[in-house]
């Protein structure tokens, strides 16, 4: 096997883990805002423990590409392909992180009823974690124009948090009893909302692997 055949070979292994690592926090998300409809506190202190695998997962991955870069010594868009890998693995850790947060707020909310049904925030799910799947795959395929237009697409995002924002505002004015509830709510809408700008990230840095220039794509509120 030649070097070039060496390398392909053990990039296309990270490969396979970046997207399993993908999967394992697209369920964390999922489960952590699940755990908060169903106020399933026992299912949330899974999903915090559970957080440690996203992480191992990350220092696996980052392993693979320290140890790729010692003995293949890539040069070129190689070496933009795997510190993209690294920078992409430690987006995800922190989404991770995001739902592991949503999960502390279920355990502290206990079994109390939520102040409001959950509408927007199950959306805001269903838009950050579609977002994530889609992301990978621009950055598997070298998809510039699909992952320019994930990133605008941030936007639907901030106006679900701004909407969930705007309306627990006016139930603590309404119901200054309803404050603590409210909050909690709040974060977790902030949680989906970050994911969501971490999503941008990566696809900004599928930008870059592909034309060496780190740009910052959406800055626009809306």
């Amino acid at each position: 096997m030649t070097t070039r055949e060496t390398f392909q070979k053990h990039r296309k292994e990270l490969e396979q883990e970046l997207i399993h690592m993908s999967e394992m926090v697209i369920h964390a998300i999922n489960r952590s805002v699940e755990a908060l409809k169903n106020r399933n506190i026992e299912e949330a202190k899974k999903i915090v423990t559970d957080d440690m695998l996203i992480n191992k997962k990350r220092w696996d991955i980052e392993e693979g590409c320290i140890n790729l870069i010692a003995t293949q010594q890539p040069v070129a868009s190689d070496l933009r392909d795997l510190i993209a890998i690294l920078n992409i693995i430690t987006e995800l850790e922190r989404m991770g992180d995001y739902a592991a947060g949503t999960a502390n707020i279920v355990i502290m909310i206990g079994d109390q009823p939520l102040i409001k049904p959950l509408i927007d925030i199950p959306r805001m799910t269903e838009k950050a974690t579609d977002m994530i799947k889609r992301a990978l795959v621009a950055f598997m395929k070298q998809d510039v124009e699909t992952a320019r237009a994930i990133c605008n697409e941030d936007d639907e995002v901030d106006m679900l948090y701004d909407q969930i924002y705007r309306e627990l505002l006016s139930f603590m004015i309404e119901d200054p009893k309803k404050i603590t509830g409210a909050t909690y709510l709040m974060w977790v809408a902030h949680n989906l909302e970050r994911i969501a700008d971490r999503v941008t990230n990566i696809c900004e840095r599928t930008v870059y692997l592909v034309t060496g220039k780190m740009e910052e794509i959406n800055v626009s509120k809306y």
